[in-house]
C-alpha cells in the first residue's frame, strides 16, 4: 500500500512516497525557499539515478505541490492517500484524523500555538484536496502522542479559569518520532523494554518517558521552546526572564520571542553556529565557548533524562535519535558520562559505528540498555494513513 507523506513548513515542503508494507521509498525530496528567490526542488526517485535538482520558481506552496505530484506521477506508483504532518494539533487531535472541512478548520484554529507551521500546513492540505479531490488526506499531529500524558504532567500551576479559557497546557512536540522510537525499540528488544527514555536530539530536541508504549511525560511544553537547549532555542529558563528583558532591557514581545526561538541555544552559547558539527570541530580546535556549549547540552540532556525516568518510575532503556542523537558519537558519550553515577555506560567501539539500523551501544555492565534508533516519522505517518483510509 503506497502513501504520500507531506511535511510543509513556512518556506519549504518535504515529501516522501513509500510502500507501507515493504517500507520501500519510491521518491523523496524537499521543495526549498518557497516564496523566496533561488527556490528549487531537490529529490531522489526510483526512476532517476542519484539526486536530482529542479531550479524552478516556487512563488507559493501550490506550485510546490504541483511539482511534487509531477515527480510522484513519474514513478508510475499509485497511492491510496496523503499523510500530512501537522506540528500543533492542540486540543482537537489526541489521535490522527481524516481531513474534513471541520478537521481542517481545527488546524487553523489552533495555529496561534504554532503560527509559522500550522497556517502553511493547513494551506497545503487544502491545496491537495482541491488538486486531487479523489484522494483522501490524513492529519498526523506531532502533539497527539503526548496529549494523554497524566494530568500531573500536562497541567500548569496557573489559575484554572485562565488555563481553561486559553487551552494552556503541555502539548509537547516530536510525538510522531517518539512513537516510532518506541515501536522500533520494542521490535529490537522485545520483552526486554518496558520503561524507555526516548531522546530526539536535533536542531529541535525533546525527550519522552514511555512506559509500555504509553507516553508519561515529555520535555517540551505549551510550545517547542521548553525543555532542552536546542539549535537556536534557549530551552527552559526562569519565565520571569521574559518580563525582565522587557522591563529592564527595553525589548518588545516580538524581540524576546525572536531572541529565545532564533538567537539562543547552541548558537548563542557557541557564538559561531547552531550546528553541533561545527561546534564539535571548533571545540576540538580549542574554542572554549564551543566546549562549554557541548558541556551544557550534555548536562541538560542527562538532567532531563532523569526527569523522564521519574515519569516512568524507572528506566531500562535509553534510545538516541534524530540528527545529533543518531550521528554524534561524541554527544552520546558526553551525555552518558553524566549518568555514570547510576551505572549507565556505553561501549566506545560500538558507539563509533555509523549505521542506518537500530543498534545497541551499551557497555558490558551498563545498568540500562543504550540504543541508537534512526527515526522514521514518514513511515509512522504512512501507517496512520493506511489505518484510517484502508
Amino acid at each position: 500500500m503506497n502513501v504520500l507523506v507531506i511535511n510543509a513548513g513556512s518556506s519549504s515542503l518535504k515529501f516522501q512516497l513509500l510502500d507501507v508494507d515493504t517500507r520501500e521509498v519510491y521518491a523523496k525530496g524537499n521543495c526549498e525557499r518557497i516564496g523566496i528567490d533561488g527556490s528549487f526542488v531537490g529529490y531522489e526517485s526510483c526512476v532517476a539515478d542519484g539526486k536530482q535538482t529542479l531550479e524552478v520558481d516556487l512563488p507559493d506552496h501550490k506550485t510546490a505541490v504541483k511539482h511534487v505530484f509531477d515527480i510522484v506521477k513519474a514513478t508510475g506508483k499509485d497511492f491510496v492517500g496523503i499523510g500530512h504532518r501537522v506540528v500543533q494539533g492542540g486540543w482537537y487531535f489526541p489521535e490522527s484524523k481524516v481531513v474534513t472541512d471541520e478537521s481542517l478548520g481545527w488546524v487553523r484554529e489552533v495555529a496561534p500555538l504554532a503560527p509559522l507551521h500550522n497556517y502553511a500546513e493547513a494551506d497545503v492540505i487544502q491545496i491537495c484536496r482541491e488538486l486531487f479531490p479523489e484522494i483522501g488526506n490524513v492529519i498526523v499531529a506531532d502533539t497527539s502522542f503526548h496529549y494523554n500524558i497524566p494530568e500531573r504532567a500536562w497541567r500548569y500551576a496557573l489559575p484554572r479559569d485562565v488555563v481553561d479559557k486559553l487551552h494552556i497546557r503541555k502539548y509537547g512536540a516530536h510525538g510522531t518520532s517518539h512513537r516510532y522510537i518506541w515501536r522500533a525499540t520494542k521490535e529490537f528488544l522485545g520483552d526486554d523494554v518496558h520503561k524507555l527514555v526516548s531522546c530526539h536530539l536535533g536542531s529541535g530536541a525533546s525527550l519522552a518517558g514511555i512506559t509500555d508504549g504509553k507516553d508519561m511525560d515529555t520535555t517540551m511544553g505549551l510550545t517547542p521552546l521548553d525543555g532542552l537547549i536546542m539549535g537556536t532555542r534557549c530551552g527552559t529558563i526562569d519565565p520571569a526572564t521574559v518580563v525582565y528583558l522587557q522591563r529592564e532591557g527595553g525589548y518588545s514581545v516580538d524581540d524576546v520571542d525572536t531572541m529565545m526561538n532564533k538567537q539562543s541555544g547552541l548558537l548563542a552559547l557557541s557564538a559561531i553556529s547552531s550546528d553541533s558539527r561545527d561546534i564539535e570541530q571548533a571545540a576540538d580546535n580549542g574554542d572554549e565557548f564551543c566546549a562549554m556549549a557541548i558541556e551544557m547540552f550534555a548536562y541538560r540532556t542527562a538532567q532531563l533524562i532523569m526527569e523522564m525516568a521519574q515519569a516512568n518510575e524507572g528506566m531500562d532503556t535509553i534510545a538516541f535519535s534524530a540528527g545529533i542523537g543518531e550521528n554524534s558519537a561524541r554527544m552520546r558519550a558526553e551525555v552518558i558520562k553524566k549518568l555514570a553515577w547510576m551505572g549507565v555506560c556505553i561501549d566506545d567501539e560500538k558507539n563509533a559505528v555509523r549505521s542506518d539500523e537500530v543498534r545497541d551501544i551499551s557497555g558490558a555492565n551498563s545498568s540500562v540498555r543504550v540504543l541508537v534508533v534512526p527515526t522514521n516519522e514518514e513511515y509512522m505517518i504512512a501507517l496512520d494513513v493506511a489505518e484510517l483510509l484502508g
